[in-house]
């Protein structure tokens, strides 16, 4: 018998998959903090002071959190609802004719997963109207191309 032919196949890989990607971010990490020490002791070496590497240091810190331009983030939320809303009707209109094509009743599957994609756009558009009215609350203006 092969191993592959077994119906665990695909839930194992999964969960492989999913292992495998959380170790790898760890390892990440712990590689990104190991190469922040060893930049740290090299320019000690090289005599900078303490202080000024701590300045260094806190400096890439905070270029890492910097604050978000609302605006820019209007615009994100504009664009990533209008692409899930097209994918939405992209992947209903295709189970639909998919359907019609082979006229077999599961095939709707695919156009009832358009419905997600829809969803979570109109989320999206909710989301967008949100934060258009936050930022004129605080008084900054939304231009006409930062609208829908």
């Amino acid at each position: 018998m092969n191993a592959f032919d077994s119906p665990f196949v695909v839930p194992v890989a999964g969960c492989v998959m999913i292992l495998g990607l959380g170790v790898a971010g760890i390892y990440s990490e712990i590689r990104n903090k190991e190469l922040r020490s060893q930049e740290r002791i090299a320019m000690l070496q090289r005599g900078v002071p303490l202080a000024d590497i701590e300045r260094m240091m806190a400096q890439t810190v905070d270029e890492e959190k910097k604050v978000r331009d609302p605006l820019r983030s209007l615009a994100n939320a504009r664009r990533t609802a209008l692409i899930l809303l097209a994918c939405g009707v992209g992947l209903g209109v295709f189970g639909l004719l998919l359907y019609e094509i082979l006229q077999i009743r599961p095939v709707l599957v695919v156009a009832a997963t358009g419905i997600i994609n829809l969803c979570i756009g109109v989320g999206f558009l909710i989301d967008y109207n949100m934060q258009k009215r936050e930022l004129s609350r605080f008084g900054m203006e939304v231009d006409s191309e930062a609208s829908l």
